[in-house]
């Protein structure tokens, strides 16, 4: 693990190990340049983070690429995190113009140009798959959640990233099963580690929607600040508290209607207490 500018940068055993392999296959100038390209694209993302006032607390180098990891709090909205997402690519895009620069001036040129531009151009593609930890699966969940009630933003958002990174080995295997072509090992290793992670992460929602929860004071304070209306939640006298909170969505404050059997409204319920209500253990709201 290496210290530098506030956050630490960590490699993957995977990682390290092929990179090592390299060196014994004579392709430790292309991952050099690829670790670089990757580096690069993550650098982006902290730049982009920063930017905001977000605290990126490592950059882990992984077998498929690279994943700045942030500092969950509630300033991060959708918006941001589109951008921040979007910004890995961007870099990506930016080496690929300079490289072409350097190329109309004669000054780069030949196949490793050829693999610099390609290389940035697959691992700016790849990224925008929606697959989570991706920067495309990313910006998916975080549109979903300008719709959709968190909760359903985190259960389908997962559910997207395990279809897609099943699709991503069954192309693997696609050469081998039509008999045109040898096993795409690399791909099948990268799919299989992006499923894996989505299942844990798909096992683990109810600890991030936990997360989620508490994190909400930030929500109602931003919406205190800026005089934003409060988005009404009409409920069931009856309804579980577990299910009231299922409702509520990422950038929105809301208010709880409590209704009676008769129709009629018997109660307005600040989110804060709900919410209480549910970290105590207590039933009522």
């Amino acid at each position: 693990m290496i210290k530098w500018s506030g956050m630490s940068i960590s490699f993957h055993p995977l990682f390290v190990l092929i990179m090592l392999a390299s060196v014994f296959t004579g392709h430790f100038l292309e991952l050099l340049a690829l670790f670089a390209i990757v580096f690069v694209h993550e650098l982006g993302h902290v730049a982009c983070a920063r930017l905001f006032g977000i605290t990126v607390l490592s950059v882990q180098m992984l077998p498929f690429g690279g994943v700045a990891v942030m500092e969950d709090t509630g300033h991060l909205t959708a918006g941001r995190e589109v951008a921040i997402a979007l910004a890995g690519p961007a870099q990506n895009l930016l080496l690929i113009g300079i490289s072409w620069l350097l190329y109309a001036a004669g000054i780069w040129e030949g196949p490793f140009f050829s693999y610099f531009v390609q290389s940035n151009l697959l691992i700016a593609l790849f990224n925008l798959l929606p697959i989570l930890p991706l920067d495309g699966g990313k910006v998916c969940q975080a549109l979903c959640s300008i719709g959709l009630p968190f909760h359903t933003t985190l259960v389908w958002s997962l559910r997207i990233s395990l279809l897609f990174s099943l699709l991503v080995i069954l192309y693997s295997l696609v050469p081998l099963l039509l008999g045109y072509g040898a096993l795409q090992l690399n791909l099948l290793l990268v799919g299989a580690f992006l499923f894996y992670s989505n299942l844990t992460d798909y096992r683990n929602i109810p600890y991030r929607f936990l997360r989620f929860l508490v994190n909400r004071e930030h929500t109602f304070t931003r919406h205190l600040m800026t005089g934003c209306l409060a988005q009404p939640i009409v409920a069931d006298k009856m309804k579980p508290l577990d299910g009231l909170l299922r409702l509520f969505k990422r950038e929105k404050y809301h208010f709880i209607y409590i209704m009676n059997a008769q129709g009629n409204i018997v109660a307005v319920v600040p989110e804060q207490r709900v919410i209480s209500s549910y970290l105590r253990g207590d039933p009522g709201a």
